[in-house]
């Protein structure tokens, strides 16, 4: 249990720096071309392919109970937890190291506001059992 708990958060803070590193991007070279709104909404979309690829090649090395066949409760268990954190650690680098109120961080999650994040938080928590399913069918 230990050992999957381990590679679980070595997938997180995978997760977690692939997307510090994809969100520097997104400001380096879109904001300035794009505007911040559609760069915001394609690093979304770009953000969720890179976190399904990352976890589509972690997830075989996931000690998961019922392996060589994660069971599907198993898998979406470990997107939500996936996703949590990511939601966390979003939310706590808007606050802290950006300075943002907690009502501007809240607002990344709204889609009523044109905001994805809350989108690519559901992809996220899909992405281990998707990425189960696909390797099963190829």
């Amino acid at each position: 249990m230990a050992e999957l708990l381990l590679r679980c958060l070595a997938l997180a803070l995978l997760l977690a720096g692939a997307e510090t590193l994809h969100g520097m991007a997104r400001l380096r070279w879109l904001v300035p071309r794009l505007g911040g709104r559609w760069a915001q909404r394609l690093s979304t979309v770009s953000g969720s392919m890179l976190a399904f690829l990352l976890i589509a090649l972690a997830l075989p090395s996931l000690p998961l109970p019922s392996l060589p066949l994660p069971s599907s409760t198993s898998l979406l268990l470990l997107g939500l937890a996936l996703a949590a954190f990511m939601a966390a650690y979003d939310a706590a680098l808007g606050r802290w190291v950006f300075h943002r109120s907690w009502r501007s961080v809240l607002q990344d999650f709204n889609p009523a506001h044109g905001n994805l994040l809350l989108l690519g938080v559901i992809v996220l928590s899909l992405s281990p059992l998707l990425a189960s399913t696909l390797r099963r069918a190829l």
